[in-house]
């Protein structure tokens, strides 16, 4: 079983996608939370909400995310801007099921250590990727080796991370299958596949890396795009079609 996540990512109270991480290449689709309703009318379980706001340093989107974690009755996922135990406690106390750590991971390792022995599989750590460098700040610095942050991170007790490819994001050019597979063997974590996802074949190739440790995907543009539907894409997670 490959878990489906699909993504509402936030600017100024809106849904959009963004082009490969970019700030100023939004695309706009409406009411986030109209979208989150629908993903979860359609059979979904999960959702990814990103405040891309946060993300980038230029405000938030706080209340937005809270009155969708609140209302929907999926499991979220939210990442962007979650760097202190305030930010932390008050999406959790929101009901999040699960937090996504970017910057914050890299930044303040000793923070995110102390979190992770806190609050366990309720905290996820954001690999954000160029090649095998870690990016940070809305992917807008570089901070390092991928894999040294993971054995720093493994070492800390981290239970998943969400492996983005930054130059895939957002174009529909497919997921780094490579990449991904490297770090499913570089650690016995949970991984989460984000950025790339184009079509069906695409998520049969992530659910061919399951047996390696891939546990599930984040789609965003594809599905924005109407490459294929909740339902069909459900169809081969769950390897049943």
């Amino acid at each position: 079983m490959l878990e489906l996540l699909p993504a509402v990512d936030i600017v100024d109270g809106q849904a959009v996608r963004l082009h490969q991480g970019q700030a100023g290449s939004e695309k706009v689709y409406g009411n986030p939370l109209q979208m989150a309703l629908s993903f979860a009318d359609a059979g979904a379980s999960w959702l990814h909400l990103v405040d891309l706001d946060a993300a980038f340093g230029r405000g938030n989107n706080a209340s937005v995310v809270q009155e969708i974690v609140k209302t929907v009755s999926l499991k979220v996922e939210v990442s962007g801007g979650i760097r202190d135990d305030d930010s932390l406690e008050r999406v959790l106390a929101a009901g999040a099921k699960r937090v996504n750590l970017g910057t914050a991971a890299i930044e303040k390792p000793e923070w995110t250590a102390k979190v992770i022995g806190e609050y366990g599989d309720a905290i996820a750590v954001g690999l954000d990727v160029r090649g095998t460098t870690v990016a940070t700040h809305g992917w807008t610095k570089d901070a390092g080796d991928l894999f040294d942050l993971i054995g720093y991170l493994d070492a800390a007790g981290c239970a998943r991370y969400v492996v983005t490819d930054v130059m895939r994001d957002g174009t529909l050019n497919g997921p780094n299958t490579h990449l991904l597979a490297q770090v499913c063997q570089a650690t016995k974590a949970k991984v989460v596949a984000s950025g790339g996802v184009s079509s069906l074949e695409d998520l049969r190739a992530l659910w061919a890396l399951t047996d390696l440790g891939l546990e599930g995907v984040i789609v965003g543009k594809a599905l924005y795009a109407q490459a294929f539907t909740i339902e069909q894409a459900l169809m081969v997670a769950s390897g049943s079609e």
